[in-house]
């Protein structure tokens, strides 16, 4: 229960990581406000200390109005974490159209803009706070076929990494974790369209995993945990790689 009555924000909570992460946190007594596009993806969390908002990541207005409500419920924001994403499926560069790159880069950096910045808002005054963005490993290892979404990913840490610079005299903390090939229903959408997607992960993705597995979305959980508590009082400005070795 280290976390407890910490209160901290999640974004994409509505499944694969993000729920992962929510659960995990409620379990060690943190008071999480779980952010997604549709209030009925985070049903299934029915425990006392979950909060869940449906709203347009993107809507600039919308982030405020929910930070603020969040804000006003429980009186603090202690951590943020950005798991919202969106995937690529293997493509050629001509194959890329500009809108699906605007929208992909949307989804993938402008959000960490808009959240990170009302986040800071309400940390600033307690002068403290933890911000965690997931990225990607192959934001350092890039695979063929996924140029837009590594570019995002490679975006997604740079600036995790100046906000590590700037909000450091405010006593918060942005960290980055760099999640490797991890076993939830975005994974599939990373293979090239017509391909099988069970075939995808064992012999495409599983396999490129020195450890021998994909990471659990549990795996990643835990680093979040780390990462919002106080045993992580002088970690900021760090990328983690959660990834069985992948990034190697």
């Amino acid at each position: 229960m280290e976390l407890k009555d910490k209160v901290v924000v999640v974004t994409g909570a509505g499944g694969g990581m993000g729920k992962a992460i929510s659960e995990k946190l409620l379990t060690e007594g943190a008071l999480v406000v779980g952010m997604d596009l549709k209030e009925a993806s985070m049903k299934d969390r029915n425990h006392p200390q979950f909060t869940a908002m449906a709203i347009d990541i993107l809507n600039e207005e919308a982030v405020a109005s929910a930070f603020a409500e969040a804000h006003e419920q429980y009186g603090k924001i202690d951590g943020l974490v950005n798991a919202i994403g969106m995937a690529q499926s293997a493509s050629s560069i001509e194959d890329v159209s500009l809108e699906f790159w605007h929208q992909l880069m949307n989804v993938n950096v402008t959000s960490l803009f808009l959240t990170s910045k009302e986040a800071a808002k309400y940390m600033k005054p307690k002068q403290q706070g933890s911000i965690i963005t997931i990225a990607s490993i192959s934001a350092v290892r890039p695979r063929p076929g996924l140029q837009a979404y590594i570019a995002s990913k490679g975006a997604a840490e740079s600036f995790s990494r100046a906000l590590a610079i700037e909000l450091a005299p405010h006593g918060i903390r942005v960290n980055t974790v760099h999640p490797g090939p991890t076993d939830t229903g975005m994974l599939g959408q990373f293979a090239a369209p017509g391909a099988d997607v069970d075939t995808a992960k064992k012999q495409i993705f599983a396999d490129s995993v020195p450890m021998g597995r994909l990471v659990a979305p549990s795996d990643i959980a835990e680093s979040i945990s780390y990462l919002v508590s106080d045993r992580a009082a002088m970690v900021t400005g760090a990328v983690l790689h959660v990834d069985g070795g992948r990034g190697l």
